[in-house]
């Protein structure tokens, strides 16, 4: 991964900014793009400071200037990207009178416009000469459904649905595209309002581990790729 730009959108988080770290100790040029800068530059500066080469930058996923503009500004300074991984979304786990209009709303923009918009944007920025990497994060609740997660669920399986899809028609061309169904990870995920569960986070897969799993599917030889996998906790975590 020496030298190869890897853009993070969501790289505030929990699973971006572990999979931010992993890719920068293997010499990789990571950037940072969250809606929140602050915390992107508080962990860039922490891969910065350790040796590694990492850049905040401020992204609506949702806002095509604002994408767009990040895109231009990532190839403008750094060059061409070689790796997106997806690692923003928001979460509603209710029951389905239960919700807010608007909060579903929001969840679906973010999950699925944003993911749409995110991806179609950067791959138009991306490296031409060598095989590119797409990284998703349906999660379980993208293959199999769950109670209270109708409107949360339905986003996520349309990321597979897009994925898979996109696959298809770009299956004569370089890019890779590899779907990450996870368990529960331990994030800041179940602190959000709109998530109604009582869990066990000390019982969940870690960010840390998920960014192997990523790194892992990233570096597949040429000749192969992580179309999917699934990754569950070892334990239950439901309270």
């Amino acid at each position: 991964m020496k030298n190869k730009i890897v853009l993070i959108v969501g790289g505030s988080g929990g699973i971006g900014s572990a999979t931010a770290k992993r890719f920068a100790k293997e010499g990789a040029k990571v950037i940072l793009a969250a809606r929140n800068k602050s915390k992107a530059e508080e962990i860039a500066k922490e891969i910065n400071d350790n040796g590694g080469e990492a850049f905040a930058i401020q992204v609506d996923a949702t806002d095509q200037n604002s994408v767009a503009n990040m895109a231009q500004e990532i190839e403008d300074n750094l060059g061409k990207i070689d790796v997106l991984i997806n690692a923003f979304g928001q979460g509603i786990i209710k029951p389905f009178m239960d919700i807010d209009p608007k909060a579903a709303k929001e969840v679906i923009d973010v999950n699925v416009y944003g993911t749409f918009l995110v991806t179609q944007t950067v791959m138009k920025h991306m490296n031409t000469d060598e095989p590119t990497n797409v990284i998703f994060f349906p999660g379980t609740m993208g293959k199999y459904v769950m109670k209270n997660a109708s409107v949360y669920s339905a986003s996520k399986f349309a990321i597979q649905g897009f994925v898979k899809a996109l696959i298809e028609e770009q299956r004569r061309g370089k890019t890779k595209y590899s779907l990450f169904y996870l368990g529960g990870v331990n994030t800041a995920f179940w602190e959000d309002d709109r998530v109604d569960m009582k869990v066990k986070k000390e019982m969940m897969l870690t960010p840390e581990e998920v960014a192997e799993a990523v790194y892992y599917g990233v570096n597949q030889l040429s000749g192969s790729v992580m179309n999917e996998i699934v990754i569950q906790p070892e334990s239950h975590q439901l309270v």
